[in-house]
């Protein structure tokens, strides 16, 4: 069983279709596997109770030889903003603690239509806004790498650097899990799920799987319903995927993906599911290197990743060029303000009257409203509702969002001219460094961490275009280091492809538990 839980769904799908294995051991097994790994804070709620149910359901349809499909009796966890019917829903936020809706997330829904055996709901920073799972009412979520628990429970499945040994006085000196859904991806790093979903508005779900080594998908804006998903930015919002290969993802990806009635941002043609090809052949592509993303700051280990996968690239046959994106260092400060203008209007709806916590405040309806906001909301939040009310003013509307909108515009209009130009992809750094310390990351606000931790990620998610995370190598302190390839509208099947053969000509050790991790 421990091996199961370190593998790809793909290949527990084929244990479960040829009987060697019930959904309901790996999903015992899962369950007891949270509690083992729970000091690292991945789940805010551990839904055993609907993973039992759904994976005795899984266990029917088994025995009566009529499984759903690939996904059937598979353990996945999904990030705490988006609904799932009467479990708890909190944004990792007080402000939502006693939530709990009454419908289920569109890509829930589907999942959960494919036999998913759901987990639970993940940890991120409050109402998604961070970058290291850091600022969650519940607690950081701490990084599997560089923890006492990567020697205790796991090994790697082949040589490589060194695991970083956990030093006694070291005990604070946690690695981050990065953000905002950091939970996720310790979820699916720790082996509890085999996928996760995470959102993405300015690399939430690139960056974390970026430092726990996995696959982290962004597609394409409008693929993907965030029908029940809690906004963050609307216009940026994207449903995000984390899974340890990118068959994985691809599996996760055709069940969610395709128009929703319920969000007409959507895109209103028929999906057609993406299936690689046995042989990948690069020898036709043109890959671009954006000069912008090799910013002061960038470690040497990550720049010789960056080189070394361009190596590889051109050693079979592909045309890497040096390209531009002008307009990339201002992208960071226009999602600045269009974030914290669309935090300001969608936070709105949290008074304490119709929606979220209610303090105890009895003296006006005032009052109550602002000791509720007080309270339900911690700073980072609450910083961002103020500035963004701020940009909103009639006398700074032209000045700040609709200026905003104006760069955003030439920053797409940057990749449109690269793709114009025949490039095929670009491949980019996702994260500058490996996993940072908790306590040096928190030595700078949470603002100043996100424009750091943004840069090479959020331009993307400005553009709407698809993204992916693809772990590398380790690093000297045996830490994941991973780079990104951004593909053009819609071109998902290309992006996936070519990480593919990134992922084979990589082969970045993967973890397995170790014997002694669960009782068989």
């Amino acid at each position: 069983m421990n091996k199961l839980l370190s593998t790809s769904i793909k290949e527990v799908s084929q244990k479960i279709y040829d009987g060697a294995v019930r959904p309901s051991e790996i999903c015992r097994a899962s369950i007891k596997l949270t509690s083992l790994v729970k000091p690292l804070n991945a789940y805010i709620t551990v839904t055993s109770d609907v993973a039992g149910k759904q994976a005795s359901d899984a266990d029917a349809r088994q025995r009566q030889n009529s499984l759903l499909g690939q996904l059937d009796g598979i353990p996945i966890a999904i990030k705490d903003n988006y609904c799932v019917k009467e479990k708890p829903t909190t944004c990792a936020s007080r402000m939502l603690a006693n939530f709990s809706p009454a419908y289920d997330a569109t890509v829930y829904e589907r999942l959960r239509k494919q036999g998913v055996v759901l987990m639970g709901k993940t940890n991120l920073d409050e109402f998604a806004m961070g970058s290291g799972t850091v600022d969650s009412f519940y607690g950081p979520t701490k990084n599997l790498w560089g923890s006492e628990m990567l020697s205790e429970f796991y090994s790697c499945e082949r040589d490589g650097p060194s695991v970083t040994t956990w030093q006694p006085h070291e005990r604070d000196a946690w690695r981050i899990a990065g953000g905002s859904s950091g939970g996720s991806a310790v979820a699916v790093a720790t082996g509890t799920c085999y996928a996760a979903l995470g959102s993405d508005t300015g690399g939430s779900t690139r960056n974390p799987a970026s430092y726990c080594g996995l696959i982290g998908l962004k597609p394409t804006y409008g693929l993907v319903s965030r029908y029940g998903l809690i906004p963050l930015l609307n216009s940026m919002d994207v449903p995000g995927i984390l899974a340890r290969t990118v068959d994985d993802s691809i599996l996760i990806l055709n069940a969610i993906a395709g128009t929703d009635p319920a969000d007409p941002t959507t895109v209103q043609r028929e999906y057609t599911p993406i299936n690689l090809p046995e042989t990948i052949n690069v020898s036709n592509l043109r890959i671009g290197i954006p000069k912008e993303y090799g910013v002061q700051g960038i470690s040497e280990e990550i720049q010789a990743c960056w080189q070394e996968v361009s190596r590889h690239l051109e050693e079979a046959g592909a045309s890497v060029v040096p390209v531009s994106l002008p307009h990339t260092d201002y992208s960071i400060v226009c999602y600045s303000v269009l974030n914290r203008c669309d935090v300001a209007s969608n936070l709105a709806c949290y008074d304490g009257i119709e929606y979220g916590h209610r303090a105890d405040e009895w003296s006006s309806a005032h009052e109550m409203y602002k000791k509720t906001r007080s309270e339900g909301f911690n700073d980072v939040v609450k910083g961002r509702i103020l500035v963004g009310n701020y940009f909103l003013l009639a006398e700074n509307y032209q000045e700040y969002y609709v200026k905003a909108m104006k760069i955003r515009r030439l920053i797409t209009q940057d990749f449109d001219v690269l793709w114009n130009n025949n490039i095929d992809l670009l491949l980019t750094p996702t994260t500058l460094t490996e996993a940072p310390i908790y306590n040096e990351f928190t030595q700078l606000d949470n603002q100043t961490q996100c424009l750091i931790q943004d840069h090479c990620t959020q331009p993307a998610n400005m553009a709407g275009l698809p993204a992916i995370n693809v772990p590398i190598k380790l690093s000297r302190k045996g830490l994941p280091l991973s780079l990104q390839l951004i593909a053009p509208l819609f071109h998902e099947q290309r992006l996936l492809t070519v990480a593919k053969w990134i992922e084979q000509t990589m082969r970045f050790p993967r973890l397995e538990l170790k014997n002694s991790c669960l009782l068989e």
